[in-house]
């Protein structure tokens, strides 16, 4: 592991020193900051020529700040000769933006992916992809990984009895029947619709969920709104505890006060994204770090990271 160096830019650092601590190394010493007028400035305090980098950074709030911090840090591993330099990014922010949904509008997911790859980077780790189209978005190697090993794991030794894993919409399917075939579970799917605008959507469960436990599965939440009317709605349709888990806890604007409200008992979430300060009690936090240090170590080794998931 000599032949390996792990830095992080500011937006998630306790994530990074968990995948060095897998990993058996100190974390890379570098200073990250900005100027007076915000312009940011990288400084690398040790040698990196020869060595394969890994550059993990969040590109989580504030976005475009931590996104500028992942480009000049990799620009300046490149220009510091650096055998390889790989970005890993636990979120990945602009995924939303993945295509066209309306005349003159830009596909952002692709424009971060070309600043990625032309300021050096050479290989690419993310997990949960919002869409997972975003792969051919980058002309050098990605490995997505998935955080379902870590939710399932916790999932299997907290929930026992009569489970239910619900899509909070019908895009979320296919991961919610992976989710529920792994822990031989049933599947329902909520089916949104909005019957005419600036009118509050309208919850249509498809599944028995009467009398049994629920568990809400995305793959992030934002503000919030989504997940908490689909608990409503299971409660109403008499859902006995109703839980909901998620890779990205991105929970920005409302999001907080709105699970307080919610009926949802516990929201299980990743540490793609750090901890806010005005975080709720109902929030449950999992590590990602050992899954990205695994990946990390086979990527160095040449083995499969596929069988990761198997």
């Amino acid at each position: 592991m000599d032949k390996i160096k792990v830095f992080a830019g500011n937006s998630n650092k306790p994530l990074a020193l968990e995948i060095c601590e897998h990993l058996g190394i100190t974390l890379g010493k570098s200073e990250v900051k900005s100027f007076s007028d915000g312009e940011v400035y990288v400084d690398i305090q040790e040698s990196v020529r020869g060595v394969e980098v890994y550059v993990v950074q969040s590109t989580c709030t504030p976005c475009n700040n931590n996104l500028m911090e992942l480009l000049i840090m990799l620009d300046a591993f490149k220009r510091a000769s650096a055998v390889s330099v790989t970005a890993v990014l636990p979120y990945y922010g602009y995924a939303r933006q993945d295509r066209k949904v309306a005349p003159r509008t830009p596909i952002s997911a692709k424009l971060v992916a070309d600043l990625i790859t032309v300021a050096g980077a050479t290989r690419v780790v993310c997990v949960d992809l919002h869409a997972g189209q975003i792969q051919g978005f980058f002309n050098i190697p990605v490995d997505h990984l998935y955080a379902t090993p870590v939710l399932l794991n916790y999932i299997k030794e907290n929930f026992h009895d009569d489970l239910v894993v619900v899509s909070p919409d019908a895009g979320g399917v296919e991961r919610a029947r992976a989710f529920a075939k792994r822990l031989s579970a049933n599947l329902a799917i909520i089916d949104k619709r909005r019957p005419r605008p600036n009118v509050s959507e309208v919850m249509n469960i498809i599944g028995e969920v009467e009398g049994k436990t629920a568990i809400i599965l995305d793959d992030m939440i934002d503000t919030a709104g989504t997940i908490t009317q689909a608990a409503v709605a299971l409660h109403e349709k008499g859902a006995r505890q109703i839980y909901a888990c998620c890779t990205h806890a991105v929970l920005s604007g409302p999001a907080m006060d709105r699970l307080e409200k919610s009926p949802i008992k516990e929201l299980v979430v990743t540490n793609t994204i750090p901890k806010r300060d005005n975080s709720t009690d109902k929030v449950k936090r999992l590590s990602v770090g050992p899954l990205l240090g695994e990946a990390i170590k086979r990527i160095h080794y040449g083995e499969s990271v596929s069988s990761l998931f198997v």
